[in-house]
């Protein structure tokens, strides 16, 4: 086994550094309170800034395709940034799930080069047609069927599709499992959001009716690109975990130090210190497991069992340390009760959902006893 690097490099810092004052610049969170609210909750604007100007859209993409050239490691600190600002844009749907399929397919093809070319200059949007919900390791289900490249089928619950200009679809048909192009807005395509418990990351129920499709991935190579693609998304997530865990951490740390009762900040208080330290130590352990997982996916061999190992470690740890900090952050600001107008009850709602995405910390943990033999 070889040994994970856990430390953030220089690189790593100028980027963070650069994303951060980038989300600090519009606002932050109280402006995607506002965001979220409109009739505009994503901001395009925002994600084409971060795609032109930082390359994040194609971040782990080859250069020779358009993309950075960087690691999965310097993706993860860009979700756990994104995280941490709780900023509106479909990096999950589209510089996740929808490339990372499509880096597992044969990228000489050309309909699968021009695609990841689009997604990695952020002229395009994608994301990958499951649930949200769809675990690690699972396969492809009947809900979409492909007779000679038309599809028809319902897929619920799919992040990022509102604002998504192509989705990748793995579908079933005579000649077996394949990842398909479809166009977003392309005859018989319906998308109809369904109301969200995370208002900062929308879901929609995508129906294709008779859909035109190419077909971008074979079934030789269809289900390693699902698995390559749910892999990374679910250990790139936990980066994501961390950030917003951190976030609800700084913030009622300098919430208790600020708001008075008796005379003395509540902060001082022994119980509340126990509490916040707790937090701590947990979050401290989210990060070498978060760390871990992106280590391991940007090795050459991301889809070996101690990369499954490390994710199925990272998902199963952060989910609940993210929804443990954003419930200390809102039970601690009891001063200002739970209020709309405070973004708290966002963070929570983004770990809540997480908790949900790409497996429940239950369903890793059963992965995790699966890939180091623990008996039953």
């Amino acid at each position: 086994m070889s040994t994970p690097n856990l430390l953030y490099s220089d690189v790593e810092d100028d980027l963070r550094a650069s994303v951060r004052g980038l989300l600090t610049d519009r606002g932050g969170p109280p402006a995607v309170l506002t965001r979220v609210e409109s009739a505009e909750p994503y901001d395009l604007k925002l994600w084409r800034t971060l795609s032109a100007e930082l390359g994040v859209a194609g971040l782990h993409v080859p250069e020779n395709l358009g993309g950075q050239g960087a690691s999965a490691r310097e993706t993860a600190l860009v979700m756990e940034e994104l995280g941490r600002g709780l900023a509106p844009v479909p990096f999950l749907g589209s510089a996740v799930l929808a490339t990372s399929a499509l880096l597992g397919a044969d990228t000489s093809a050309e309909p699968v080069a021009a695609l990841l070319r689009g997604l990695a200059s952020g002229e395009a949007i994608g994301t990958l047609l499951v649930p949200l919900s769809t675990g690690v390791g699972s396969g492809f289900t009947p809900s979409v069927r492909v007779e000679e490249n038309v599809l028809t089928g319902t897929v619920r619950t799919v992040a990022d599709a509102t604002v998504a200009d192509v989705f990748v679809v793995p579908a079933t048909g005579p000649d077996g499992t394949g990842l398909y192009e479809v166009s977003a807005t392309g005859p018989g395509v319906t998308v109809a959001e369904v109301v969200p418990l995370d208002l900062t990351r929308r879901i929609a129920d995508v129906t294709l009716d008779a859909a035109t499709a190419t077909l971008l991935v074979g079934p030789a190579d269809a289900q390693g690109a699902l698995d390559r693609a749910l892999l990374t998304g679910a250990g790139l997530l936990a980066s994501e975990q961390l950030g917003v865990a951190q976030w609800c951490l700084d913030e009622t740390v300098a919430y208790v130090k600020q708001r008075y009762q008796f005379g003395r900040p509540v902060g001082s208080f022994q119980a509340l210190k126990h509490r916040l330290a707790d937090v701590w130590l947990a979050l401290v352990a989210a990060r070498a497991a978060a760390r871990y997982a992106a280590d391991r996916l940007a090795s050459e061999n991301e889809t070996d069992t101690e990369t499954g190992i490390a994710v199925a470690l990272a998902q199963s740890y952060c989910a609940d340390v993210a929804v443990h900090a954003a419930e200390e952050c809102v039970q601690l600001h009891g001063g200002i009760g739970m209020t709309w107008e405070h973004p708290a009850h966002l963070y929570l709602k983004r770990a809540k959902a997480d908790q949900l995405a790409l497996g429940t910390p239950g369903t890793h943990r059963g992965n995790l006893a699966g890939l180091i033999d623990l008996p039953g």
